[in-house]
């Protein structure tokens, strides 16, 4: 039954995914992403500097690949530069600093991390369901990554895990959905956790999202920052090496295996 889309619920009204301004006073803005990041692991945010222009074409042009033929689509190649990505990847770098200077830390802290960075854009085509009470379009899961920045349209359709309770996030076509991933839960030594989520289907309506996930280099040892462990908050995760950890996770995805195999809790410290 928790796989159920209509189980435990809530119902959008007070608690709401925060959205917060990135224009103005940097004081607030990383007070606010701070908070965020430790109450919810998600938020919205508006006045990005991603044009709005830009996240239409993205949407436009998804539509009309997954409205093609599965020969045509088989035909599609990754561009290494991509423009509508290149804006998302620099929102997720903005993102990045203000989540350190959050945690205490300079804001490039983290940038030596991702001098030769993997990181991809993934797009998501949800067709209508007659049966959209019985299923789901992705079942609940955590990202792996440092940080995602989340395109929806205005069908919406993701809903954070909070409390018990899945909490849908209000669509906006002006603003675009942050959560911090595996990879920051464990850099802050948990002060920031990634939030488990999940997207619905709708019965009538097709919905897309596109997802920019910002991942560091492959030969990147990711263990909890020295500046965040002590003696009275020692670290609370063994060191792992990302690449061979995407690996592994991606040869699980392939063979259809559950990629529970290998999680960020398989590396955790025991109390």
């Amino acid at each position: 039954m928790e796989n159920r889309p209509n189980v435990n619920v809530a119902a959008i009204g007070p608690e709401e995914v925060p959205v917060i301004d990135l224009s103005g006073d940097i004081e607030r803005i990383v007070e606010e992403v701070g908070n965020a990041c430790k109450e919810w692991g998600f938020f919205q945010v508006i006045n990005h500097g991603v044009p709005l222009h830009l996240l239409e074409a993205m949407k436009e042009t998804s539509k009309e690949f997954f409205d093609q033929p599965m020969d045509e689509k088989k035909k599609a190649k990754r561009d290494e530069v991509n423009p509508y990505a290149g804006e998302m990847e620099k929102l997720a770098f903005k993102l990045m600093e203000i989540i350190c200077l959050s945690l205490g830390l300079p804001g490039g802290r983290l940038k030596g991390y991702f001098e030769e960075q993997t990181s991809f854009l993934r797009i998501n085509h949800y067709p209508p369901c007659p049966f959209s009470d019985l299923t789901l379009g992705c079942g609940r899961h955590k990202d792996f990554d440092f940080l995602t920045v989340l395109a929806q349209d205005d069908v919406g359709g993701l809903e954070v895990k909070r409390n018990g309770k899945w909490v849908p996030v209000k669509p906006d076509p002006t603003a675009l959905i942050i959560n911090v991933g595996d990879i920051c839960q464990v850099w802050s030594n948990e002060r920031y956790k990634s939030a488990e989520h999940r997207a619905v289907v709708n019965g009538e309506k097709e919905r897309y999202s596109i997802a920019l996930f910002l991942v560091p280099s492959h030969h990147v040892m990711v263990k909890p920052l020295e500046e965040l462990v002590s003696e009275k908050d020692p670290p609370k995760y063994l060191p792992y090496n990302w690449g061979k950890f995407y690996a592994t996770r991606n040869r699980s995805d392939y063979k259809k295996q559950n990629v529970d195999n290998i999680q960020i809790h398989d590396f955790r410290v025991p109390n």
